[in-house]
């Protein structure tokens, strides 16, 4: 079995045919489905998909790109829709300074905010990053005394020695469609240096589709097509490595086990 650690089945475009693609998982051996959140609504959205579809579960949070619509009552809607067990972490958040859609000073005080929130629900945070891992590191060390429940720091797209720095942070580490790209090595590196317990599959569907199927549409059963290029990286037996990231996707994501994850609020 694997699991897409971080897909949008909430976006317009996917929403619509949740029902389908959900049908469809088993054909690929996929049995969960992670649908990360960037704003209220589809926060909002990913809740009632996991309600409805026994294979979906959600994070809930606001995306950096949408971090200057954040209130302290979107804070309370993420409190009250962690109440329920298959919402798993607060996510994704984090930096993004290559669109720039938020200022600089507002991404970085929401996401602190949000790891704050994380600490106070017990759940991990889903971390995006993009251009901008020093101030992003910056801010996970300062708050590294709230970072008690794991950071997943999605679709890792950093170097190596960026990854020993949020090493040094316990950080997970997911891996999407970018790693099935030829001309990728900084991936692949990034894969074969990673501590094997803290390597996630991801889709970031219905962006960033994998080969074969790049320029298409993606959907969260092409995390098959992930899982196969990594197992090739790492020199691994396909079903070894599907192993390894589903034991991996459950130390992180505790309420998977029915951990904990009090939500307070």
């Amino acid at each position: 079995m694997l699991t897409d650690s971080h897909a949008h089945l909430n976006d317009e475009r996917l929403m619509p045919q949740a029902a389908e693609i959900v049908a469809r998982l088993g054909e690929y051996g996929v049995g969960r489905v992670v649908c990360a959140s960037y704003d209220a609504k589809s926060s909002v959205d990913a809740a009632a998909l996991a309600d409805k579809y026994r294979e979906v579960f959600a994070t809930v949070a606001f995306h950096p790109h949408e971090s200057k619509s954040y209130t302290d009552g979107d804070a309370k809607l993420f409190c009250r829709l962690a109440k329920n067990k298959k919402v798993l972490a607060i996510g994704e958040t984090g930096l993004d300074y290559y669109y720039d859609l938020s200022e600089r000073s507002v991404q970085r005080r929401v996401f602190a905010e949000h790891i704050e929130l994380a600490d106070a629900l017990g759940l991990p945070v889903v971390v995006h990053i993009r251009d901008a891992y020093e101030d992003a590191i910056a801010i996970l060390t300062a708050n590294r005394a709230k970072l008690n429940n794991g950071v997943l720091i999605h679709n890792f797209s950093g170097s190596v020695e960026t990854m020993r720095a949020l090493d040094e942070l316990g950080c997970y580490y997911s891996f999407g469609g970018t790693i099935t790209f030829k001309n990728n090595k900084k991936g692949a590196e990034a894969l074969l240096a990673a501590d094997k317990s803290k390597i996630l599959l991801e889709t970031d569907c219905p962006y960033l589709t994998p080969e074969p199927h790049r320029g298409k549409l993606n959907f969260p059963y092409y995390v098959k097509h992930v899982a196969e290029r990594c197992a090739e990286i790492l020199d691994i037996d396909f079903d070894a490595l599907c192993a390894l990231t589903e034991k991996n996707v459950e130390s992180l994501f505790k309420r998977l086990n029915g951990g904990a994850g009090a939500a307070n609020g």
